[in-house]
């Protein structure tokens, strides 16, 4: 009977032209009807609805009085209850009630910074360090608020720094041992910018539902500042008197920085999705303390970048 009822209200609705949308994670029972697109609209609501009243109603016809007819009353409502949890359970990476409002997220990511200036020239030139070992991992977080369809404001934080233990490639003390020290670099960036998406992040499905696309590229940029630290300590030459002597050398300085920057975001579920992106600093710092005489340090260089990132409110199911 119950099937039969349900047959009926799906031919009834397929011949007023309406059409079931399974790509919100539909539940498709054998009958065919589409319970799980239920929320899509109206109509949709009723009819979701109604399949629940049918189940109810044929649970109090069929089962005994008393306690009997109290177990099937229960039976029927978890039945009913169960049936949006199903329909949600299916269907790629879910729907939101309305597009996400912010998203917070961190990154990992590798940097290779251009080391362009005279002093990484002069590092290079004495110790055996190569641009290479200025490399390093870095770690960072964002916080990205929507403001139109396709721009985020965006306001970020890294953090990396690299460490190379050296020598002097054409020196060595008395007793033939190297002379040797331990190189640091370590940047630390804060920078506010844009983001402008190159498609749609996603779409609205009837009323009541928002599903993000499988991938979303964009491009952007930002200014901010950035705070850096060279430090070389360990031994070194006096090329006056030619004697070796232990010191700790430091220059550190605050500066502007821009950056251009390229990605795509990959929804991965209702409220996660993953990003890669590759950006790229524009700035130059200020060379002082034990480095006097050296042009600006150069803090340009290229970021690759994974990250994970939550979507602000909670408003999927």
């Amino acid at each position: 009977m119950i099937l039969r009822s349900i047959e009926a209200f799906h031919e009834k609705k397929s011949q007023s032209g309406c059409k079931f949308r399974g790509d919100a994670g539909a539940f498709n029972n054998e009958g065919g009807f589409n319970v799980g697109a239920a929320i899509l609209g109206d109509q949709d609501m009723g009819a979701r609805l109604a399949v629940k009243s049918l189940i109810l109603d044929f649970f109090f016809q069929q089962a005994a009085p008393g306690g009997v007819r109290r177990i099937a009353f229960a039976a029927a409502v978890g039945t009913c209850a169960l049936l949006p949890s199903a329909a949600w359970a299916q269907g790629g990476p879910g729907f939101l009630f309305d597009p996400p409002r912010a998203s917070v997220g961190v990154r990992m990511s590798y940097s290779m910074p251009a080391v362009g200036s005279d002093l990484f020239g002069f590092t290079r030139e004495r110790f055996t360090i190569e641009d290479r070992d200025f490399r390093s991992p870095q770690f960072g977080g964002e916080l990205a608020v929507r403001m139109t369809d396709r721009v985020d404001f965006v306001a970020d934080v890294a953090w990396t720094r690299s460490r190379r233990s050296s020598e002097y490639r054409d020196w060595e003390d008395f007793d033939g041992l190297p002379i040797e020290q331990e190189t640091a670099f370590e940047r630390t960036s804060l920078t506010f910018g844009a983001k402008y998406y190159l498609g749609d992040r996603g779409r609205a499905v009837g009323q009541f539902a928002w599903i993000p696309t499988r991938i979303a590229p964009y491009v952007g940029g930002g200014v901010g500042v950035m705070w850096h630290d060279l430090t070389q300590n360990g031994d070194f030459v006096d090329f006056d008197t030619f004697d070796v002597f232990s010191d700790r050398l430091r220059t550190s300085g605050t500066s502007a920085i821009a950056d251009a920057r390229i990605g795509a975001d990959f929804p991965v579920g209702r409220r996660v999705f993953l990003t890669g992106e590759a950006r790229y600093h524009f700035g130059s710092g200020p060379t002082g303390g034990d480095y006097i005489g050296f042009a600006d340090t150069d803090l340009s260089g290229l970021t690759l970048a994974f990250g994970i990132s939550l979507r602000l409110p909670f408003s999927g199911r």
